[in-house]
Protein backbone atom coordinates (compact mmCIF):
# COMPACT_ATOMS: atom_id res chain seq x y z
CA UNK A 1 0.00 0.00 0.00
CA UNK A 2 1.89 2.91 -0.98
CA UNK A 3 1.47 6.26 1.00
CA UNK A 4 0.17 9.87 -0.34
CA UNK A 5 1.84 12.70 -0.95
CA UNK A 6 0.26 14.58 1.72
CA UNK A 7 1.25 11.72 3.96
CA UNK A 8 4.45 11.59 2.71
CA UNK A 9 4.88 15.37 3.67
CA UNK A 10 3.60 14.31 7.15
CA UNK A 11 6.45 12.33 7.32
CA UNK A 12 9.33 13.99 5.73
CA UNK A 13 10.32 15.11 9.30
CA UNK A 14 10.88 11.43 10.69
CA UNK A 15 11.98 10.10 7.50
CA UNK A 16 15.30 12.21 7.82
CA UNK A 17 15.48 11.70 11.61
CA UNK A 18 15.67 7.83 10.96
CA UNK A 19 12.33 8.54 13.60
CA UNK A 20 9.84 6.53 10.62
CA UNK A 21 9.37 2.83 11.47
CA UNK A 22 10.63 0.17 8.90
CA UNK A 23 7.46 -0.44 7.20
CA UNK A 24 6.52 3.18 6.89
CA UNK A 25 10.18 3.96 5.35
CA UNK A 26 9.72 1.38 2.66
CA UNK A 27 6.15 2.84 2.23
CA UNK A 28 7.98 6.29 2.04
CA UNK A 29 10.74 5.22 -0.34
CA UNK A 30 8.12 3.51 -2.74
CA UNK A 31 6.41 6.70 -3.06
CA UNK A 32 9.54 8.71 -3.75
CA UNK A 33 10.15 6.25 -6.76
CA UNK A 34 7.25 7.06 -8.52
CA UNK A 35 5.85 10.79 -7.38
CA UNK A 36 8.74 12.57 -9.39
CA UNK A 37 6.80 15.92 -7.25
CA UNK A 38 7.43 14.17 -4.13
CA UNK A 39 10.91 13.95 -5.26
CA UNK A 40 11.05 17.52 -5.90
CA UNK A 41 9.62 18.87 -2.83
CA UNK A 42 12.14 16.44 -0.98
CA UNK A 43 15.04 18.20 -2.59
CA UNK A 44 13.62 21.47 -1.83
CA UNK A 45 13.41 20.67 1.62
CA UNK A 46 17.07 19.27 1.73
CA UNK A 47 18.26 22.64 0.15
CA UNK A 48 16.17 24.75 2.72
CA UNK A 49 17.67 22.76 5.76
CA UNK A 50 20.90 23.54 3.88
CA UNK A 51 20.97 26.98 3.29
CA UNK A 52 19.30 27.39 7.00
CA UNK A 53 22.40 25.97 8.52
CA UNK A 54 24.75 28.37 6.49
CA UNK A 55 22.82 31.22 7.11
CA UNK A 56 23.69 30.76 10.63
CA UNK A 57 27.02 29.58 10.68
CA UNK A 58 29.55 31.77 11.97
CA UNK A 59 32.28 32.82 9.56
CA UNK A 60 35.47 31.14 9.41
CA UNK A 61 37.16 34.50 10.06
CA UNK A 62 35.56 37.68 12.12
CA UNK A 63 35.50 40.50 9.52
CA UNK A 64 38.33 42.80 9.85
CA UNK A 65 37.15 46.37 10.73
CA UNK A 66 39.76 49.22 10.11
CA UNK A 67 40.19 51.36 13.44
CA UNK A 68 39.38 54.72 12.00
CA UNK A 69 35.95 53.13 10.94
CA UNK A 70 35.45 52.47 14.85
CA UNK A 71 36.85 55.49 15.99
CA UNK A 72 33.96 57.09 13.93
CA UNK A 73 31.92 55.30 14.74
CA UNK A 74 32.22 55.82 18.23
CA UNK A 75 32.74 59.55 18.22
CA UNK A 76 29.21 59.89 16.14
CA UNK A 77 27.95 57.60 18.72
CA UNK A 78 29.32 60.28 21.50
CA UNK A 79 27.62 62.78 19.72
CA UNK A 80 31.39 63.86 18.78
CA UNK A 81 33.16 64.78 15.17
CA UNK A 82 35.80 62.07 14.52
CA UNK A 83 39.26 63.54 14.22
CA UNK A 84 40.39 64.47 10.45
Amino acid sequence: MFITCEELIDFLADYRSGALAAAQRVRFEEHLAVCPGCVDYLDSYEMTLRLGREAVRPSAEPAEVPPELVRAILAAWRGAAPPL
